[in-house]
């Protein structure tokens, strides 16, 4: 079978079953209800990772059975969970009066658990980096239309393929965790499964669920915020939010602004949304140090990070392959975790959603015009604008701005750092997967930036384009390289 646009062979579920804690929560646990802060709230969706393994498993020396390697999962699993029993939960409504909004409910209910098989091979897929539409059936997705408040917050399936492969599919809902803190649960979920914790080969950190100070706008009403937000002055240079506004009431026509310059973000739709082709392109080590130097010799020799470089530099592309006309307001915007940043700091166990975003902004024409050390400049600016008070300001924001669905902005740019998370050195017992990677997100046209398995220093980079642009895009990104 080739990579792409064949059919493929079915994939066949052999067991379900429902996971819990194996350590019965406490009964205050078990009655909690955690209140979720604002930035859990964005994105109350299952994201899910593909894990894949291309030969057959073996644990201490003896090769490794479907069944056994399930058995392992689920008795992980079940340990993982007594620490990170939020994860075996529901979400449910905030109580009266009604908001609408979500929080969390630790019921004990459990998570979902998938044993299935394919004749297919992991050969079959091709370049595993690419997006495959048959991903989609090497994870457990709840029915569509199911309430929320009986849909697991995890679930996870282990797909053993024709070849002796296996790969390992979970779905990890964003209410719960943020990125570094799935990678904690997913690290601990793991030493359970072989061990390595009991054995003292793996430091765990003790997971805190309580949101603590992002709850700052817990029970406070959206005018009380508005003004306190004006109080402490406006949202600043950097703020993510006011520069999604700029950019918001630039893509509207004239006729959709009131008297005052205020939106009719009622009238705002989806439509002209373009489907978006996920790509995965591959930045060498080699290449990110020339980009490295570059910016440096454009600086005074300052140094950067990988990802600084690299979203200067796909910021640049990107725009130039979109052919923004140079007058209209172009932005980045990119994820910064607030953890270590607020003051005092969050605790090191922190398993909310704990990423801000930041945002640089300026014309096509002054990007176009501005080398990389530039760019480079201005991103290192808006990572350390992100104080406690721009986190504060940005809760309260976030809680005041209605819930919209934005118009098609393809002056936005935005990039998340996932090199920090790497998910391939996850070991479930079966040793390093060959590689991972994220299924289609609800914001397709997000870039991320996850390390490679393959080599120390790559970046692979997946993002969404629009299929006119994609040819444009690769030839910019690539080519200066």
């Amino acid at each position: 079978m080739a990579a792409n646009g064949v059919d493929y062979h079915e994939v066949f579920t052999t067991k379900t079953i429902t996971v819990c804690p194996r350590a019965r929560p406490t009964h205050a646990h078990e009655a909690k209800v955690i209140h979720l802060s604002n930035l859990d709230r964005k994105c109350p969706a299952l994201m899910y990772l593909v894990f894949f393994y291309r030969s057959t498993p073996t644990l201490h020396g003896r090769q490794l059975s479907s069944a056994s390697l399930f058995s392992s999962l689920k008795r992980g699993l079940e340990e993982a969970m007594s620490d990170w029993y939020p994860a075996a939960g529901r979400l449910c409504l905030a109580p009266p009066p009604p908001t609408g909004k979500i929080n969390l409910a630790c019921t004990n209910s459990g998570a979902l658990l998938v044993e299935a098989a394919t004749r297919a091979t992991i050969s079959d897929l091709g370049d595993l980096a690419q997006h495959n539409d048959f991903y989609e059936r090497l994870v457990c997705k709840p029915p569509s239309g199911a309430c929320f408040a009986d849909t697991p917050l995890v679930v996870g399936q282990v797909t053993k393929f024709g070849c002796g492969g296996y790969s390992i599919g979970v779905g990890t809902n964003h209410a719960l965790f943020d990125g570094a803190a799935n990678y904690s649960f997913l690290s601990a979920w793991a030493s359970k499964t072989v061990g390595r914790a009991a054995e003292g080969q793996v430091e765990l950190v003790e997971p805190v669920h309580e949101r603590g100070r992002l709850l700052v706008c817990h029970g406070q009403s959206q005018v009380s915020l508005s003004k306190s937000a004006d109080r402490e002055g406006e949202m600043g240079e950097f703020m993510a939010l006011d520069h999604l506004h700029q950019l918001i009431k630039q893509a509207v026509s004239v006729d959709r602004i009131v008297p005052g310059g205020q939106l009719k973000l009622s009238e705002m739709d989806s439509t002209g949304h373009e489907h978006l082709v996920l790509r995965t392109f591959s930045v060498s080590a080699s290449m990110v140090s020339r980009l490295k130097s570059k910016a440096a010799s454009g600086s005074g020799g300052t140094s950067c990070s990988s990802f600084e470089v690299v979203a200067a530099h796909l910021w640049k592309a990107r725009t130039k392959a979109f052919n923004i006309p140079k007058h209209r307001m172009v932005c980045l915007q990119f994820a910064v975790d607030a953890r270590a940043r607020m003051s005092p700091p969050l605790p090191k166990g922190f398993t909310g959603n704990a990423y801000v975003l930041s945002s640089v902004a300026c014309t096509g024409a002054e990007l176009k015009e501005a080398s990389l050390a530039t760019v480079v400049g201005k991103i290192k600016m808006a990572k350390q604008a992100v104080t406690d008070s721009y986190i504060m300001k940005y809760l309260a924001a976030l809680n005041a701005a209605p819930q919209v669905v934005l118009p098609p902005l393809p002056e936005l740019t935005m990039v998340s750092d996932w090199t920090k998370t790497p998910y391939h050195s996850i070991d479930f017992g079966i040793g390093k997967a060959v590689y991972v990677t994220p299924l289609a997100t609800p914001f397709p046209q997000v870039g991320y930036f996850m390390q490679s398995p393959s080599e120390a220093g790559r970046v692979d980079v997946r993002i969404g384009l629009p299929h006119m642009h994609l040819q444009a895009f690769t030839r910019y990104f690539l080519s200066a390289m």
